[in-house]
């Protein structure tokens, strides 16, 4: 027994030794390489194609997190944004690309996958059309399937080719929800709802097994606003009318690579070592080399920040407002109440921060977060000019925290307004007391337990509910008349839950301008004031190069991996809308948001 002890002992004290010294030659590791290395800039050779990964997520905000949030998410398999590359470093990069000598052409590869937003995805349309308008050529090629979201960018491309075995689908866009109200009822979970607006769909997969008409009424508007975007955009491109696509979605929908050819939604059938033969006559090389000269736009991005990069004592924050609102301090995936308005708070009181740009990429969350949010927003803008620029949905609450800024910027095809909120209540009595569990106690006044879970509420709970659920309903009716200069009851004609396009919201007065994060930024400087006297800084922080390499050395397998059959990416389609849920935290259980974030396909 005596030896038995002494062997635990040795182990542990081991163990010690070996995590105490690996940490600190770990944290020593950290301290010279913080101390002494520098990212450094890529060297672009002359004469070089700049080649864009399709199915490279593009999002919003730098990526941003420290190192122990990086390993934590390694070693969790979970991600903190590695693979994705910020929307401003593609524009950045194009800009920069178009004038820079050395890049001879653009090399647009692959397809997107789950892909981003049409909002996103229109800004860098646009940034590839002013890199194609400096005269260098743009290629598109890809050897298996182009959708919607892939030719509205590929369209721009001089030359289009596709593999002989590849498909473009043309077939219109669709959305669909998922309905949970059948499986609730079957395992006896019970739902009540509460609401504001009759267009306020969030509620429905949970008492519904359908749309409601409303809801089809609304979906089906902002979708033909954003099928009427890719109708209009790429068919000017490829000189054909939108009339010509429509017909060619309606009878054709999936076209071999021959009839995408015949169509004229592609110039050349061919094999990928072809293209290449054509890539190295542009780059000068010899057909005998092993590939043509080029930079990854995600390598070329240093380069264009430096290019690019401006010095001066003023700055323009741009603060990134990314994911479901909640309580806290948020995350990579979310934006916490509590987090923002301190941010918030902190460059409204720096001196140097001339004026502030809100990119909101949001479909809302709750109540109490988002009216924190908007309330430092409406301080802010007090003091110094405050620009909102929505990205694909600013709805609901991230609508609420946009309203209040000086001048609110969407795309036509940013998904926004959703003005209404809603509360789900459910509870556990049936399938608890189908399988033996039961409450029981004792409480002190009539509606101390309207909390519980173990049983539905009462009409009178309800009600109390529901006086809640109004009083925020007409708290954010009067944020929006207020901000906006609009008669409250013109707002509760165009509110009730209704989401509506980007253009559709410049119509009926809930945006000022359509326009991308490029022209908000443009519009600060002008409300500040700075002519080109500016400097941009993005908040969060981006990630620190220590934390970037621990995260290589952790690199995950499924970086870059996208579902690319059917029933796989139903299962994280689901996975993503239950993570939804978990971030349903309002303390008063009262939500303004939109059900899911929005899937088009």
């Amino acid at each position: 027994m005596r030896n038995f002890f002494k062997t635990v002992l040795a182990t542990f004290v081991g163990l010690v030794l070996f995590v105490t010294l690996g940490v600190a030659g770990l944290a020593a590791f950290f301290v010279i390489l913080a101390a002494n290395s520098q990212d450094t800039e890529p060297k672009v050779a002359d004469q070089s194609i700049l080649t864009f990964d399709l199915s490279q997520p593009i999002t919003d905000s730098p990526i941003s997190a420290d190192a122990g949030e990086v390993i934590g998410a390694a070693l969790s398999g979970s991600s903190t944004g590695d693979g994705a590359i910020a929307l401003r470093a593609v524009l950045q990069s194009l800009e920069q690309g178009a004038k820079d000598p050395r890049i001879v052409g653009l090399y647009l590869k692959g397809n997107m996958g789950a892909g981003s937003g049409f909002a996103t995805l229109r800004e860098v349309r646009q940034g590839l059309e002013k890199f194609r308008a400096s005269g260098k050529p743009i290629y598109a090629y890809d050897g298996e399937t182009w959708r919607e979201r892939d030719y509205y960018l590929t369209s721009v491309a001089n030359h289009i080719w596709l593999h002989p075995t590849g498909l473009l689908e043309v077939n219109g866009i669709g959305f669909q929800t998922p309905f949970f109200a059948g499986a609730l009822q079957k395992y006896g979970v019970g739902i009540q709802v509460l609401r504001v607006g009759k267009y306020k769909s969030a509620v429905e997969p949970y008492i519904r097994n359908g749309s409601s008409p409303e809801d089809q009424e609304q979906t089906r508007k902002w979708l033909m606003d954003l099928w009427n975007e890719f109708l209009n955009t790429t068919a000017k491109s490829r000189k054909l009318t939108p009339q010509k696509l429509q017909a060619i979605a309606d009878s054709q929908g999936l076209l071999l690579a021959d009839q995408a050819k015949t169509a004229g939604l592609v110039d050349r059938v061919a094999h990928e070592d072809e293209l290449d033969a054509e890539l190295k006559k542009l780059t000068g090389e010899e057909a005998d080399e092993e590939s043509f000269r080029q930079i990854s736009l995600e390598s070329y991005a240093q380069t264009a920040e430096a290019e690019l990069a401006r010095s001066s004592q003023n700055r323009i924050a741009v603060v990134y407002a990314q994911g479901s609102i909640i309580s806290g301090d948020g995350g990579t995936e979310s934006i916490g109440g509590d987090g923002l308005a301190s941010l918030l708070r902190e460059l409204r009181n720096d001196e140097s921060v001339k004026a502030i740009v809100l990119r909101v990429n949001s479909p809302g969350g709750g109540a109490t977060a988002s009216e924190m949010i908007a309330r430092e927003v409406y301080l802010t803008n007090k003091v110094k000019p405050v620009v909102a620029s929505m990205g694909n949905f600013a709805a609901s609450g991230g609508y609420q925290i946009s309203a209040y800024a000086t001048r609110i910027f969407a795309s036509p095809t940013t998904l926004t307004g959703s003005i209404g909120v809603f509360g789900v209540l459910p509870n556990f009595q049936t399938i608890a007391n189908n399988n033996g569990i039961t409450w029981d106690g004792v409480k002190t006044g009539r509606f101390a337990d309207i909390q519980t879970i173990s049983r539905p509420k009462t009409p009178e709970e309800m009600a109390i509910g529901q006086k809640v659920v109004d009083r925020i309903y007409d708290e954010f009716l009067t944020i929006v008349s207020t901000s906006r200069e609009l008669d409250k009851t013109k707002v509760a004609e165009i509110a009730q839950g209704r989401v509506w396009s980007g253009l559709a919201a410049k119509q009926i007065g809930l945006v000022d301008e359509l326009g991308g994060l490029e022209d908000a930024i443009a519009n600060a400087a002008k409300e500040a004031k700075l002519g080109d006297d500016w400097e941009l800084e993005e908040y969060p922080r981006r990630r620190s190069l220590e934390a970037r390499l621990v995260r290589r050395l952790f690199q995950s397998q499924v970086e870059h991996q996208t579902a690319t059959d059917p029933l796989t990416a139903e299962l994280q389609n689901f996975k993503e809308d239950f993570e939804s849920l978990k971030q349903l935290d309002d303390p008063r259980g009262v939500y303004s948001r939109l059900p899911f974030v929005p899937r088009i396909e």
